[in-house]
């Protein structure tokens, strides 16, 4: 919902956009970006250890000279890099520059191991399963939208009269509608004192938007009230509401955004509000049977029979509750599935649910899914959302689940990679400081607290 063509956009993408893709602990492209960082990093220890290496060696054997003045007593350091790329000649203040030097390189192993660490403990569990805390936004994704702003009048401006003296608030029950789904709005005004002030609704209407923007031909008047009707909770409490219904509004076989425009007058001043909801005519699968639950591999896996009308990629998403109700994890389902019956495998890792001491029967609750399309807008043709508990799980002991941690291809790739960088930062300290070979490799923070984290789990065992 927005108040304007662009801040509802903003608003819709920023409420909704959770794919498995949306629940995710790290994007590809933050990948890449960290495995470019790593390279640059292993790209200056290997030229350190060849430096390193030769500086330790001429200094053993007094084969570096010190100058007469005071200019030739620097080393060189490339402009990019903290280490020197040339020794020219070296002073009596050596000790210090060597120091210096040393630093560097311990920084070094530490920023490396950190890398190494956060990936490490990032990834541990799958993308499939996550920490619901990793998605605030995804916690309880059917609540209302809400916004609050000044009074704006139809080209968005305040200018003149008693506009910013003038607070609306609002809020629309949700923004992506599968068919035969209904959305409420709803619109009341405030003073600067928080007191309500009387909204009279002059004109609402619901049009189609094309991919530009621009309406479509067709506009269908909307009842909002304050009234106690047609998605008005109560009558004259100052709050007008009303009700869109797409397949019985006129906009049964439109696939796209269907904006609802109010015009409005508070205090003799005249407003306008934008409402903005993405409709699916089109059912791609619906739900059918029981769910099922099994502990498989370790895991806790849910199984949702559905039948698909539509082959193709299908995006599903769950939230799981504690027996206490607490939020506890957001489980994802991202892959193909053909004409047919099928099932959606939904799969809570055993080590997130002993990880995080999880208690039993658990509840797993707002399942909503689209079948997912290229090329095209709207990019998806939604599944009808399953509100509230749909399935309530048996009572498990900890000990029927694996600890192990995900372990993927692509993430002993990515683990094999970081790896071998911390090794080469390793040997650049040791050929600078060959005494570290004896003593042990600095650590990150995160090193520390695992290390502490498994001595724990270790001394409960």
């Amino acid at each position: 919902m927005s108040s304007s063509k662009n801040t509802t956009k903003t608003k819709t993408c920023s409420r909704l956009q959770a794919t498995a893709s949306s629940t995710a602990a790290l994007s590809i492209e933050a990948k890449k970006r960290k495995h470019r960082t790593m390279l640059w990093i292993a790209t200056g220890v290997a030229s350190g250890i060849a430096l390193f290496t030769w500086l330790q060696v001429a200094a053993n054997h007094d084969e570096i000279n010190a100058p007469s003045t005071a200019a030739s007593s620097e080393l060189t350091t490339h402009h990019n890099s903290n280490i020197p790329v040339a020794p020219t000649t070296i002073n009596t203040g050596m000790s210090q520059d060597r120091a210096a030097l040393r630093q560097n390189l311990v920084r070094q192993v530490e920023e490396v191991d950190h890398t190494l660490c956060s990936y490490r403990e990032s990834s541990k569990y799958p993308l499939s399963s996550r920490p619901i805390a990793e998605h605030p936004d995804q916690i309880y994704p059917n609540q209302a939208v809400t916004e609050s702003h000044a009074l704006r009048n139809k080209d968005g401006r305040r200018e003149g009269g008693n506009y910013a003296a003038i607070q609306i608030s609002t809020s629309q029950s949700r923004v992506y509608m599968a068919a035969r789904e209904s959305v409420t709005f709803s619109l009341q005004a405030m003073d600067k004192d928080q007191q309500m002030l009387p909204v009279f609704i002059n004109r609402a209407i619901a049009f189609g938007l094309h991919f530009d923007q621009t309406p479509a031909p067709i506009q269908i008047p909307i009842a909002i009230a304050d009234n106690g009707r047609n998605g008005d909770r109560v009558a004259n409490d100052g709050i007008a509401g009303g009700t869109l219904s797409p397949g019985t509004n006129g906009f049964a076989g439109f696939n796209g955004t269907i904006r609802t425009e109010v015009n409005f007058t508070v205090n003799g001043q005249a407003g306008v509000m934008y409402f903005d909801v993405i409709y699916s005519p089109e059912l791609p699968a619906t739900w059918v049977g029981k769910i099922r639950e099994v502990v498989e591999n370790g895991a806790l896996v849910f199984y949702l029979p559905i039948e698909v009308q539509q082959a193709g990629r299908y995006i599903v998403n769950a939230r799981l509750d504690d027996a206490k109700g607490a939020p506890f994890a957001l489980l994802n389902f991202n892959e193909l599935l053909p004409l047919g019956r099928n099932e959606i495998r939904l799969s809570v890792a055993g080590n997130l649910l002993r990880d995080k001491q999880a208690s039993f029967p658990m509840s797993l609750r707002d399942i909503d899914g689209y079948l997912l399309k290229e090329n095209v807008d709207p990019d998806r043709a939604l599944i009808a959302r399953t509100e509230g508990v749909a399935h309530v799980s048996k009572n498990y002991s900890l000990k029927n689940f694996s600890d192990a941690e995900w372990n993927g291809e692509e993430r002993q790739r990515h683990l094999k990679e970081f790896s071998k960088d911390l090794e080469l930062a390793k040997a650049a300290l040791i050929a600078f400081d060959p005494e570290q070979a004896q003593r042990p490799f600095p650590q990150s923070a995160c090193s520390l607290k695992s290390s502490k984290s498994s001595g724990n789990s270790l001394a409960a065992l």
